[in-house]
């Protein structure tokens, strides 16, 4: 797998823009590079359906807030030399299943070599009953580089 071909997973958290930064500036002027930005969403809560709202508004919904994130991630990215055909989105739901086996499906799906990720400020007790996105990722990848960012 190729370095290059860089998968990020961002939110609208400052470490995952702080992750984002990082990524830019250490492969921002690089040749042959290639970004994807992933944002990827929990299925609607159980008690989401009872005011009467839909699975399509919930998508729409979360679609607009991923488009506000890329658009920007690519303002970040540019800034650090990172040209605008170089950076991909996609925007996905997390369908019976972990957002960190979502991320990991796309790396595998895409082969991206290296995935970066934004290190979640969470408790130990917090991290050991729910669990991390980027401690999942680190634990469950193999043959790919997984830069988690803090």
């Amino acid at each position: 797998m190729d370095w290059r071909k860089i998968l990020v997973a961002v939110d609208n958290t400052p470490t995952s823009e702080r992750a984002l930064r990082y990524a830019g500036d250490i492969v921002g002027h690089l040749p042959e590079v290639s970004l994807h930005l992933l944002h990827v969403y929990p299925e609607p809560p159980p008690d989401y359906y009872r005011s009467g709202r839909t699975l399509d508004e919930y998508k729409k919904e979360n679609e607009r807030q991923a488009q506000e994130i890329f658009d920007k991630a690519v303002s970040v990215l540019n800034s650090c030399g990172i040209e605008k055909q170089a950076i991909t989105t996609e925007c996905r739901m997390a369908i019976q299943t972990t957002i960190s086996q979502t991320i990991l499906d796309i790396q595998a799906r895409d082969g991206y070599g290296t995935v970066v990720v934004g290190k979640r400020g969470v408790s130990k007790a917090e991290e050991f009953l729910f669990g991390s996105i980027s401690n999942a990722l680190v634990h469950h990848s193999k043959d790919i580089a997984i830069w988690v960012v803090g």
